[in-house]
């Protein structure tokens, strides 16, 4: 093993590596409820050739390999189940290119949320990217890797649909670029008109290979953003109520959302409509056809628009920053949440069954939902705060969330950043020919199985 080390020191230099014990605590874990895992190393690359040069060593001596940006998925998803070394990708962090008229960017695998974000409002102020609720420190390979979620959501789709091209060091050491900066030097396309290879990777939870660079989509940045509040006490006319909201076709994001604390929130449920304009005049237009549309359930008192001057610019952060707050009403610091992706039409089964689970384990709910792509679907957030002093509090977590995706399963859900509990179960429900099509693709891309293991291990 002291000769690995030197091997790692010899790639990446001596502050690029650690086996020390603290550190090793550290990445053996995430803020969720999931045991930790310790690994053999820390490493830090700086660049693609140094990434290719830790893979191919890997190789050579079966080293498991556990690609990480900022290990804040709460599903275990870097977690090293098998050792071996975690690959810190947040030195990787370089702006490469805005292609301004193109609209879109390319940026290395450890660059952050936070860090666009800030390099388009400085340089390019009129485009942006969609950001998860998630910290700023969040890296954009990691969040697009698996399927994440953001302020542009219901129009545009998962954050991963945004992606236009992808460079990826192979679990066999091959550096290899995906759509159409493989034919050229444009990040316009990740697939169309070429076979889409970017499915290989995204999704896979770094199990097929290491995203170093990504490209990304950009979107106008509107002058003016705002939000409006609809509540109402009927859950079987949320379906509904959210089908008329993504008619209009106009809308930046929607979310509902209900929870027993504050008190004031009980008992009712949420939905948050959020919509921008370059004018007064374009954003007034809005809220008034969003006004308009649900006049029918303000007619028959079935609900109506809440006042939220006092929570605006709550609402209007980006990332939010009040999950973080829900996660300490326990007073430990802690939660974690299944998010099955579901058809907005069993709302009102999803909503029964967080209550139900929430009282059966003795736990703290929350629970939201994101439209996706104007309404072909929804994420359910089935979410449980817990004390992270307390083990037994954990456990019931766990259970609860365990329950909680067998239930999505049975109603033709798909989870949402599965850990590799949620993802044997999900296997297990696949058809066998798509499972038997995983199998093929993960062997071939990696035949000796370092990347990432004990995530989607498909059997025969």
């Amino acid at each position: 093993m002291s000769d690995i080390r030197k091997s790692l020191v010899d790639i990446v230099g001596e502050r690029g590596v650690s086996d020390a014990p603290e550190e090793l605590w550290f990445y053996s874990r995430d803020p969720g409820v999931l045991a930790p895992h310790r690994p053999d190393y820390v490493v830090a690359p700086k660049t693609t050739e140094e990434v290719q040069k830790i893979v191919q060593l890997a190789g050579r001596e079966n080293i498991p390999v556990v690609p990480m940006g900022n290990g804040m998925s709460l599903a275990g998803l870097v977690i090293p189940l098998k050792g071996g070394i975690v690959l810190d990708m947040k030195r990787m962090n370089k702006i490469l290119e805005v292609n301004h008229m193109a609209r879109y960017v390319v940026v290395e695998g450890g660059t952050s949320q936070g860090a666009l974000k800030a390099y388009l409002q400085k340089n390019h102020p009129t485009l942006r990217h969609s950001i998860p609720d998630a910290p700023s420190t969040t890296t954009i390979a990691a969040n697009v890797s698996l399927h994440g979620q953001g302020r542009l959501t219901n129009q545009y789709g998962f954050n991963s649909d945004m992606v236009t091209g992808l460079e990826v060091v192979l679990p066999t050491g091959e550096i290899c670029r995906i759509g159409s900066p493989s034919i050229g030097p444009y990040w316009i396309s990740k697939g169309p008109t070429l076979p889409d290879l970017s499915g290989l990777f995204l999704g896979w939870l770094g199990c097929t290979g290491v995203i170093t660079k990504v490209g990304l989509k950009l979107y106008p940045n509107k002058k003016i953003r705002d939000a409006e509040l609809f509540v109402t006490d009927r859950v079987d006319l949320i379906p509904h109520i959210l089908y008329k909201l993504t008619h209009l076709e106009m809308l930046e994001d929607i979310n509902v959302w209900f929870q027993p604390k504050p008190l004031m929130f009980m008992g009712n449920y949420h939905i948050t409509v959020f919509f921008t304009g370059d004018t007064e005049e374009e954003v007034e237009f809005k809220r008034k056809m969003v006004w308009d549309c649900l006049q029918e359930y303000m007619d028959s008192k079935d609900g109506g628009f809440m006042s939220i001057q006092y929570m605006k610019s709550m609402l209007l952060e980006m990332p939010g920053r009040n999950i973080a707050d829900f996660a300490d009403v326990p007073k430990g610091g802690g939660f974690e949440y299944s998010g099955p992706i579901a058809p907005i039409e069993h709302f009102p089964q999803y909503a029964a069954k967080v209550v139900e689970l929430a009282a059966k384990y003795n736990v703290l709910y929350a629970s939201t939902a994101r439209l996706i792509s104007g309404g072909h679907s929804m994420m359910y957030s089935i979410s449980f705060a817990f004390n992270r002093s307390d083990t037994a509090m954990m456990e019931r977590v766990e259970q609860a969330l365990t329950e909680a995706t067998a239930f999505a399963l049975d109603m033709g859900g798909i989870p949402w950043k599965p850990n590799f509990k949620e993802q044997k179960m999900t296997l297990e429900k696949m058809e066998p020919n798509a499972r038997k099509l995983l199998l093929m693709i993960k062997k071939n891309l990696d035949p000796q199985g370092i990347m990432n293991p004990g995530n989607w291990e498909v059997n025969s």
